[in-house]
């Protein structure tokens, strides 16, 4: 079957376009890149459904670049010709970077512009004016430069692209998205990209698309038990806190984890937690400035961070919205889950599209308020073939929607479901009385406290320096923003784990490798002291309390007794 697909190479692609494929280390196509690039190069109009992590944004990135390449062969004048829609600034800037990776060999000729960023419509003017080839924006932020007629796609737009479909009307795109469609010309190209066929997508399927080719790919929305593991396990509130804490300070959970909570407090929360036992971790929420939060999924894509603190906050302009088809119950709990999201972003959103590199495990400290945001939040782990493992907490106020999600995922795949993690918590307890110790440091003033300073602390990495750094982009490397926020009295003792709390079950887990120095450390001080011995019986006289305590007290008695 390998040898039947169809390559890269056969697609009639620009050479150009195959070296950057080539240079990215993609020796063949994805699943949705293989049967997406060759119905769009014929020109038509796609709706496709595949799940996270499987290239959905290089599958349209690659046809957008050999279009605009084809056409500027017999078309010499500049003008917009691709318009991609995206729900968050942090996807806009990931699509731009994608693009800017496919298009290194031909910069010249295929420019692409992102103004999703928070800077003014002024600002952005001259790099519109310059009539960049591919434009990348959220639907409310190319409307405002339409209307500021800083750009104009009436006559030139060829291709429409809408990323992460299932998320624009829930961000409140609907009303920018229809007004958008009255500048847009009577023909173009258009696709639609997304993780799960809802209603939404259903509706922009009408809007946006003519006679379209819709691929459903992959049955299941994310991959089998073979590559992604998924466990839940019951706990209420302060078990979360002492299981977490259990689970990253014996090192139970090993590899770049994402932790997922409901609102921005529970977030400083979290981090304030963590801190006073010598635990590092982000925080990322919809209040920190855009350039921070894409340089902290940047610097913890390049490993500098173990664990990042993320907020998934569902529907921010409206929470009681969250899920259409949620009951009362559940909105009145989304509407208090999402207080203390304050005058936060409404574009922002790092659960969904945004490719977070070698995640190894998720942990839904919150459980999420529907089955499409799990699918989206425990996508970002075990992307492409890599495995994965996800590990949601359950309150006994949140079964209801474990129910909704178990029954989401075994719809398509029964080996797709969520297992109860066998852990026994009895086993734990003499860690308890140190969590409850930790959590009384952490008042809800040291909470607004930190988020104040980090917020703080954002703006001024962000606005005061953003000229220096990028003079120095060295420099900007140093900038971490995993540091101690300690608005919290922190207390050392907590730092340490003293070896008699320890189950003897997990002593063993926690560091394989000190078992092995404590075998090592005893055969060297074997080792040492069989030379210490000869040491001191081959060149007697060196050793000063021996040849004090015995050549003197010898000698003096010695003299002492013939008197």
């Amino acid at each position: 079957m390998a040898a039947e697909r169809l390559q890269f190479h056969e697609m009639g692609l620009d050479d150009r376009l195959l070296k950057a494929v080539a240079d990215l280390g993609w020796s063949q196509p994805t699943l949705i890149q293989e049967k997406a690039v060759p119905l769009a190069l014929e020109g038509k109009d796609l709706l496709a459904r595949a799940r996270t992590g499987s290239g959905k944004t290089a599958a349209y990135a690659i046809p957008v670049i050999q279009r605009v390449l084809a056409s500027k062969q017999s078309v010499r004048e500049q003008d917009v010709r691709a318009l991609v829609l995206v729900p968050t600034k942090e996807l806009g800037q990931q699509v731009q970077a994608m693009m800017r990776q496919l298009t290194a060999f031909c910069s010249r000729d295929v420019r692409v512009a992102d103004i999703t960023g928070k800077a003014d419509l002024s600002a952005q003017r001259p790099v519109l004016m310059e009539k960049p080839d591919v434009v990348v924006g959220t639907p409310s932020r190319v409307l405002a430069h339409l209307n500021a007629q800083n750009l104009v796609l009436s006559s030139s737009l060829e291709m429409l692209v809408v990323d992460e479909a299932d998320l624009l009307f829930s961000f409140g795109f609907e009303a920018d998205l229809k007004s958008l469609l009255c500048h847009l010309p009577k023909i173009y190209q258009s696709f639609l990209m997304s993780a799960t066929f809802t209603e939404d997508v259903q509706a922009l399927k009408e809007l946006l698309l003519h006679n379209p080719v819709v691929l459903k790919l992959q049955g299941s929305q994310l991959p089998d038990s073979s590559q992604l593991q998924q466990y839940s396990i019951k706990c209420e509130e302060e078990d979360k806190f002492l299981l977490v804490y259990t689970l990253l300070k014996l090192r139970l959970v090993q590899g770049k984890t994402l932790v997922f909570v409901g609102a921005v407090d529970r977030s400083y929360r979290l981090k304030l937690f963590l801190e006073q036992f010598g635990i590092p971790s982000c925080v990322l929420n919809s209040e920190l400035p855009v350039q921070s939060r894409c340089h902290i999924i940047t610097q913890f894509n390049q490993g500098f961070y173990d664990y990042i603190i993320a907020t998934d906050e569902e529907s921010l302009a409206d929470p009681a919205a969250a899920a259409p088809t949620a009951s009362k119950g559940k909105k009145k709990k989304s509407a208090e889950r999402g207080r203390g999201g304050g005058g936060g972003d409404k574009e922002y959103g790092v659960s969904r599209g945004v490719d977070f590199q070698n995640v190894a495990n998720v942990i839904n400290f919150d459980f999420p308020l529907s089955a499409d945001s799990y699918i989206h939040r425990v996508g970002r782990t075990a992307r492409a073939d890599n495995p994965g493992t996800a590990l949601s907490f359950i309150a006994h106020t949140e079964f209801s929607l474990l129910e909704e999600v178990e029954e989401a995922l075994t719809g398509d795949n029964a080996a797709s479901g969520l297992n109860p993690y066998q852990f026994k918590m009895e086993e734990i307890e003499g860690f308890r009385y140190r969590c409850r110790d930790a959590m009384r440091s952490v008042t809800k003033q040291a909470v607004k406290e930190a988020r104040l300073k980090e917020i703080k602390q954002e703006l001024l990495n962000s606005e005061k320096l953003k000229t220096y750094f990028e003079d120095n982009p060295r420099d900007l490397q140093l900038l971490r923003h995993d540091k101690d926020l300690h608005p919290a009295v922190v207390k050392p003792h907590l730092r340490n784990v003293p070896e008699y709390l320890i189950p003897e079950t997990l002593k063993g887990a926690m560091n394989p490798l000190a078992t092995r120095r404590r075998k090592k450390k005893k055969l060297g001080s074997k080792a040492a002291g069989v030379g210490k011995s000869s040491f001191k019986k081959n060149i007697p006289g060196k050793n000063p309390l021996r040849s004090f305590r015995y050549s003197g007290g010898r000698n003096q008695k010695g003299k002492a007794g013939p008197s």
